[in-house]
């Protein structure tokens, strides 16, 4: 806690270690929210002294008072040289002034906010709210019930007539670049929605339901009363709107919910501009999209700390919506919870008003953070998505081109181009069905940004210009909308222009003649299947082309069709996206279980934002337990003194199998409770399985233990551990010949990562060989000729692009055989199979209190006598 708490004072760069058991959220809870308490008494100290008549005024007082927006900036403007002395002091003043009429401000908006949140301790006001707007819904979906029974009989002509009406909203507005919209005002109504961001801390981790068990270790800390929690989270978490969250796809349920929004904001401006209008296609907006109850809930939030199944149940009671209730609560809070990718996408933090300027960032479980990062910012396209991405826009232009404005023709013609370029990259037709175009050359090739541009004939366009269209004018949003109501049909031979347009309208009437009951039945799993708009996806594309030439590649994978070939971009560099967060932030604490090695944080993240080796502060916290509690090996040879080198070539051959089956056999005869048991891939699980049981392995291995294999599917992973956990419990409780089970999982699959075996579920945990990545892969490849070229070589020191693979293997290798030893009393032996471990490089890399106790056995009798005192010792210390 003290290492934190002079990170984050001295605005540094942390990487802390901390095995799980020793109370590692507990610890950046305190240490975080310590330092806030006592940065948040300093400015309210040096603010009054400040605000007082008479009292002097410190530069280092000034200093602590400068709003976050500053904290980087020097806080003396250089003056020109030969100034007169009059118009220095004048001007020093005048910035006095300044501060102190911004600190007065500020008191009056802290002021307001504790009135506030008292005001609905005290009376309570959100819930009767609530009910009262209960009510007007119930009333409201009375009469939307009325008019889809109406609607059942089949369209009238008035109702046609409204249809028509109701285009508008699908029409672009006329657009205006950046450089014409510069010095007008900004919108009134989103000024007033302005407040000012005080100093606070985000906390994320990789998934909900870690985040949840933080917001509950918060709840337990000494600061779970006083601290302003929110908890932010996606639309599947947070949506309590059942109409969206039935449709399944995070897509869908995105452009489902901007356009309920949108639909509000038109029906509120169409009552207030275009009264005289009488006909207006009914739009259904969302019930609980409401200012007013947000900002309640809101305040709510604010009150006490509530972790998301808490925060949804409010939303549902307080009839407001939970995911941008806990937007509204972001300005005011001090301590804001999200999941990874809401931080690390700066679109995606610009959206939820995130601002880092001289806030502190915790990122939890940081172990896989530049894998993170890089899959955040890569994104692939097939040529189906390109063909009906091409055939929907052109299809919007022919239907809306003379209502729309001249620029707004421009950039969709430029749009249009890129796509049909693109399709021809990959050998294909704009013009013809993708599925049906067979490619006669097939394969991968890598390509740099530039030289994809130049073999595409699009680097004339300007895509910055492009994307920057595509954002402001939402027309990918619009052409889904445009999607949904008149359909689309891809381009065929037989197909005309005209057919195209009326097939699409006439689904859209087979839609309203269909009967409610029918709709009821179907919406749910129709819903669920509609693709979303292909264009958002050639959006992202595009978006990730304006990246350097030198920071990412283009993978052009043609297979078979033109429909199955695909356009993918790589990140090559994470930093460029990582440096913004480290720029603006005042201090930036990466903290994982597992962070070996850290060489990876350092050198490629770290090193190439630009971040000076003085500001990096490495801290690796030993384990809990005693020393003796555990025993790691590594097992140079097997039963039969065959040599373990589990490389591709070898790990298959027949006698590595089966002595892999030998030193199982003989280890489930000595150990307790559960043993897991780690293979390369799922493939070689199979032929290992398929091999033992074969040769009667398999038979000696369930004599003693019940086994298990990892499911490829995730949604039979809970099943399949339940059943292994219940098989070690009544093993325990029995005296049969079964002591236990074996469970057969995967290295990065479900179970190398977020599962816990403690105590019985893991009193040995087997890494067979060394997992390595495939090396053959393009990506891989060039990846490593990227850290090669731009990353120093140390003397001595193989390449970077070696040790690249070196720690991926021993990331993957660490976090696996951290599941178990879960905490305090917890015991479990570690076994490493294979000789290569024994290297001091791969040695070095291994976490402390794992290294500083591993045991090195040339032969595998030693390695046995060692694991039967340990386990007879552990299990039975009556008889020692």
């Amino acid at each position: 806690m003290a290492e934190l708490y002079k990170v984050l004072e001295g605005g540094k760069i942390g990487i802390f270690e901390s095995p799980t058991g020793t109370g590692k959220s507990l610890s950046l809870i305190c240490g975080a929210l310590s330092w806030l308490r006592d940065f948040e008494q300093k400015k309210l100290q040096a603010e009054a002294c400040l605000l007082a008549p008479g009292c002097g005024r410190t530069s280092s007082e000034k200093d602590s008072l400068l709003p976050p927006s500053s904290c980087q900036e020097p806080s003396d403007t250089p003056r020109p040289a030969g100034e007169p002395d009059w118009v220095t002091e004048f001007v020093q003043k005048k910035e006095e002034r300044d501060l102190v009429e911004r600190l007065r401000e500020e008191q009056v908006r802290r002021r307001k906010r504790e009135e506030r949140l008292q005001e609905v301790c005290q009376d309570g006001r959100l819930r009767f709210a609530a009910k009262r707007m209960k009510q007007e819904e119930e009333e409201i979906e009375t009469l939307l019930r009325l008019s889809r029974e109406m609607l059942a009989a089949g369209p009238e002509p008035e109702q046609l007539e409204q249809l028509e009406c109701g285009e508008e909203h699908l029409v672009l507005a006329e657009y205006e670049s950046d450089e014409e919209r510069r010095g007008s005002r900004v919108d009134e109504a989103e000024d007033d929605l302005e407040e000012e961001h005080i100093t606070k801390i985000y906390y994320c981790s990789r998934t909900h339901s870690q985040l949840a068990q933080f917001v509950r270790e918060v709840l337990k800390s000494p600061f779970g009363k006083e601290t302003r929690l929110v908890s932010l989270g996606s639309r599947q978490t947070l949506c309590v709107n059942e109409d969206v969250k039935n449709l399944g796809s995070v897509q869908l349920m995105n452009d489902r919910c901007v356009d309920m929004q949108r639909s509000k904001r038109e029906k509120s401006r169409t009552g207030e501009d275009k009264p005289q209008r009488k006909r207006q296609k009914r739009q259904t907006s969302c019930p609980f999209y409401s200012h007013e109850q947000m900002e309640l809930l809101r305040d709510e939030i604010l009150l006490e700390v509530k972790d998301m199944e808490q925060l949804v149940a409010l939303g549902k009671e307080a009839r407001a919506c939970p995911y941008y209730g806990s937007r509204f609560a972001i300005p005011a809070a001090q301590l804001v919870v999200l999941p990874y990718p809401m931080l690390l996408h700066a679109a995606t933090r610009q959206a939820a008003g995130i601002r880092l300027q001289g806030q502190v960032v915790i990122i939890d479980e940081a172990h896989n953070l530049i894998d993170t990062i890089t899959n955040i910012h890569s994104t692939e396209v097939n040529g189906s998505q390109l063909c009906q991405a091409h055939s929907q826009l052109l299809q919007y232009m022919e239907r809306y081109g003379k209502r729309l404005k001249a620029k707004n023709l421009m950039y969709i013609k430029q749009i249009l181009y890129l796509l049909e370029k693109f399709v021809a990259v990959l050998g294909g037709n704009i013009k013809q069905n993708p599925s049906t175009q067979i490619l006669s050359q097939t394969g991968s090739e890598l390509k740099s940004i530039n030289d994809f541009l130049f073999q595409s004939q699009v680097d004339n366009i300007n895509l910055f210009k492009v994307q920057r269209y595509l954002e402001k004018s939402m027309l990918s949003r619009k052409l889904f909308g445009f999607t949904e109501c008149f359909g689309v049909v891809l381009p065929s031979a037989s197909d005309s222009q005209e057919n195209r347009g009326l097939g699409g309208f006439q689904q859209f009437l087979k839609s309203l003649q269909s009967g409610p009951t029918e709709d009821s039945l179907e919406e749910g799993q129709a819903g669920a299947l509609r693709p979303a708009s292909p264009l958002m996806h050639i959006e992202a594309f595009l978006a990730a082309l304006t990246t350097a030439n030198q920071d990412g590649r283009v993978i052009v994978n043609r297979q078979g069709s033109v429909g199955q070939s695909s356009l993918k971009f790589l990140l090559l560099n994470p930093a460029v996206h990582f440096a913004q967060v480290v720029k603006e932030c005042r201090a930036v604490v990466i903290a994982g279980g597992t962070m070996q090695p850290v060489s990876d944080f350092r050198e490629q993240l770290l090193a190439c934002c630009g971040v000076e080796a003085a500001r990096v502060v490495e801290f690796s916290c030993g384990h809990v337990i005693p020393p003796d509690n555990i025993l790691p090996l590594i097992i140079c040879n097997g039963p039969s003194n065959q040599q373990l080198e589990f490389t591709y070539q070898r790990r298959e051959l027949p006698q590595m199998m089966e002595e892999t089956g030998r030193i199982l056999c003989n280890l489930c005869n000595v150990v307790p409770g559960g043993v897991v048991c780690f293979l390369p891939s799922y493939e070689y699980l199979r032929r290992v399985h398929a091999h033992w049981d074969k040769t009667g392995l398999l038979a000696r291995l369930s004599a003693r233990k019940k086994i298990f294999q990892e499911p490829k599917r995730a949604s039979q992973v809970e099943q399949v551990l339940m059943a292994y956990s219940k098989c070690i419990t009544s093993c325990s409780r029995s005296e049969g010949h079964l002591t236990g089970a074996l469970l057969l999982s995967v290295v990065g699959g479900k179970m190398s990562e977020g599962i816990n075996f403690s105590d019985d579920l893991g009193r040995c945990v087997v890494m067979v060989g060394m997992p390595y990545p495939n090396i053959k892969s393009p990506e891989l490849q060039e990846k490593m000729a990227y850290l090669d070229q731009t990353l120093p070589r140390m003397q001595g020191q193989p390449p970077p692009g070696t040790v690249l693979i070196e720690n991926l293997c021993m990331k993957a290798v660490n976090q696996s055989i951290g599941r178990a030893i879960r905490h305090q009393r917890d015991f479990a032996s570690i076994v490493l199979l294979d000789h290569r471990y024994a290297r001091p490089s791969i040695l070095a890399k291994l976490p402390a209190w794992i290294r500083d106790r591993v045991e090195v056995k040339a032969t595998f009798g030693s390695a046995f006598a060692a694991m039967r005192k340990f386990h007879r010792e552990k299990s039975h210390p009556c008889l020692v």
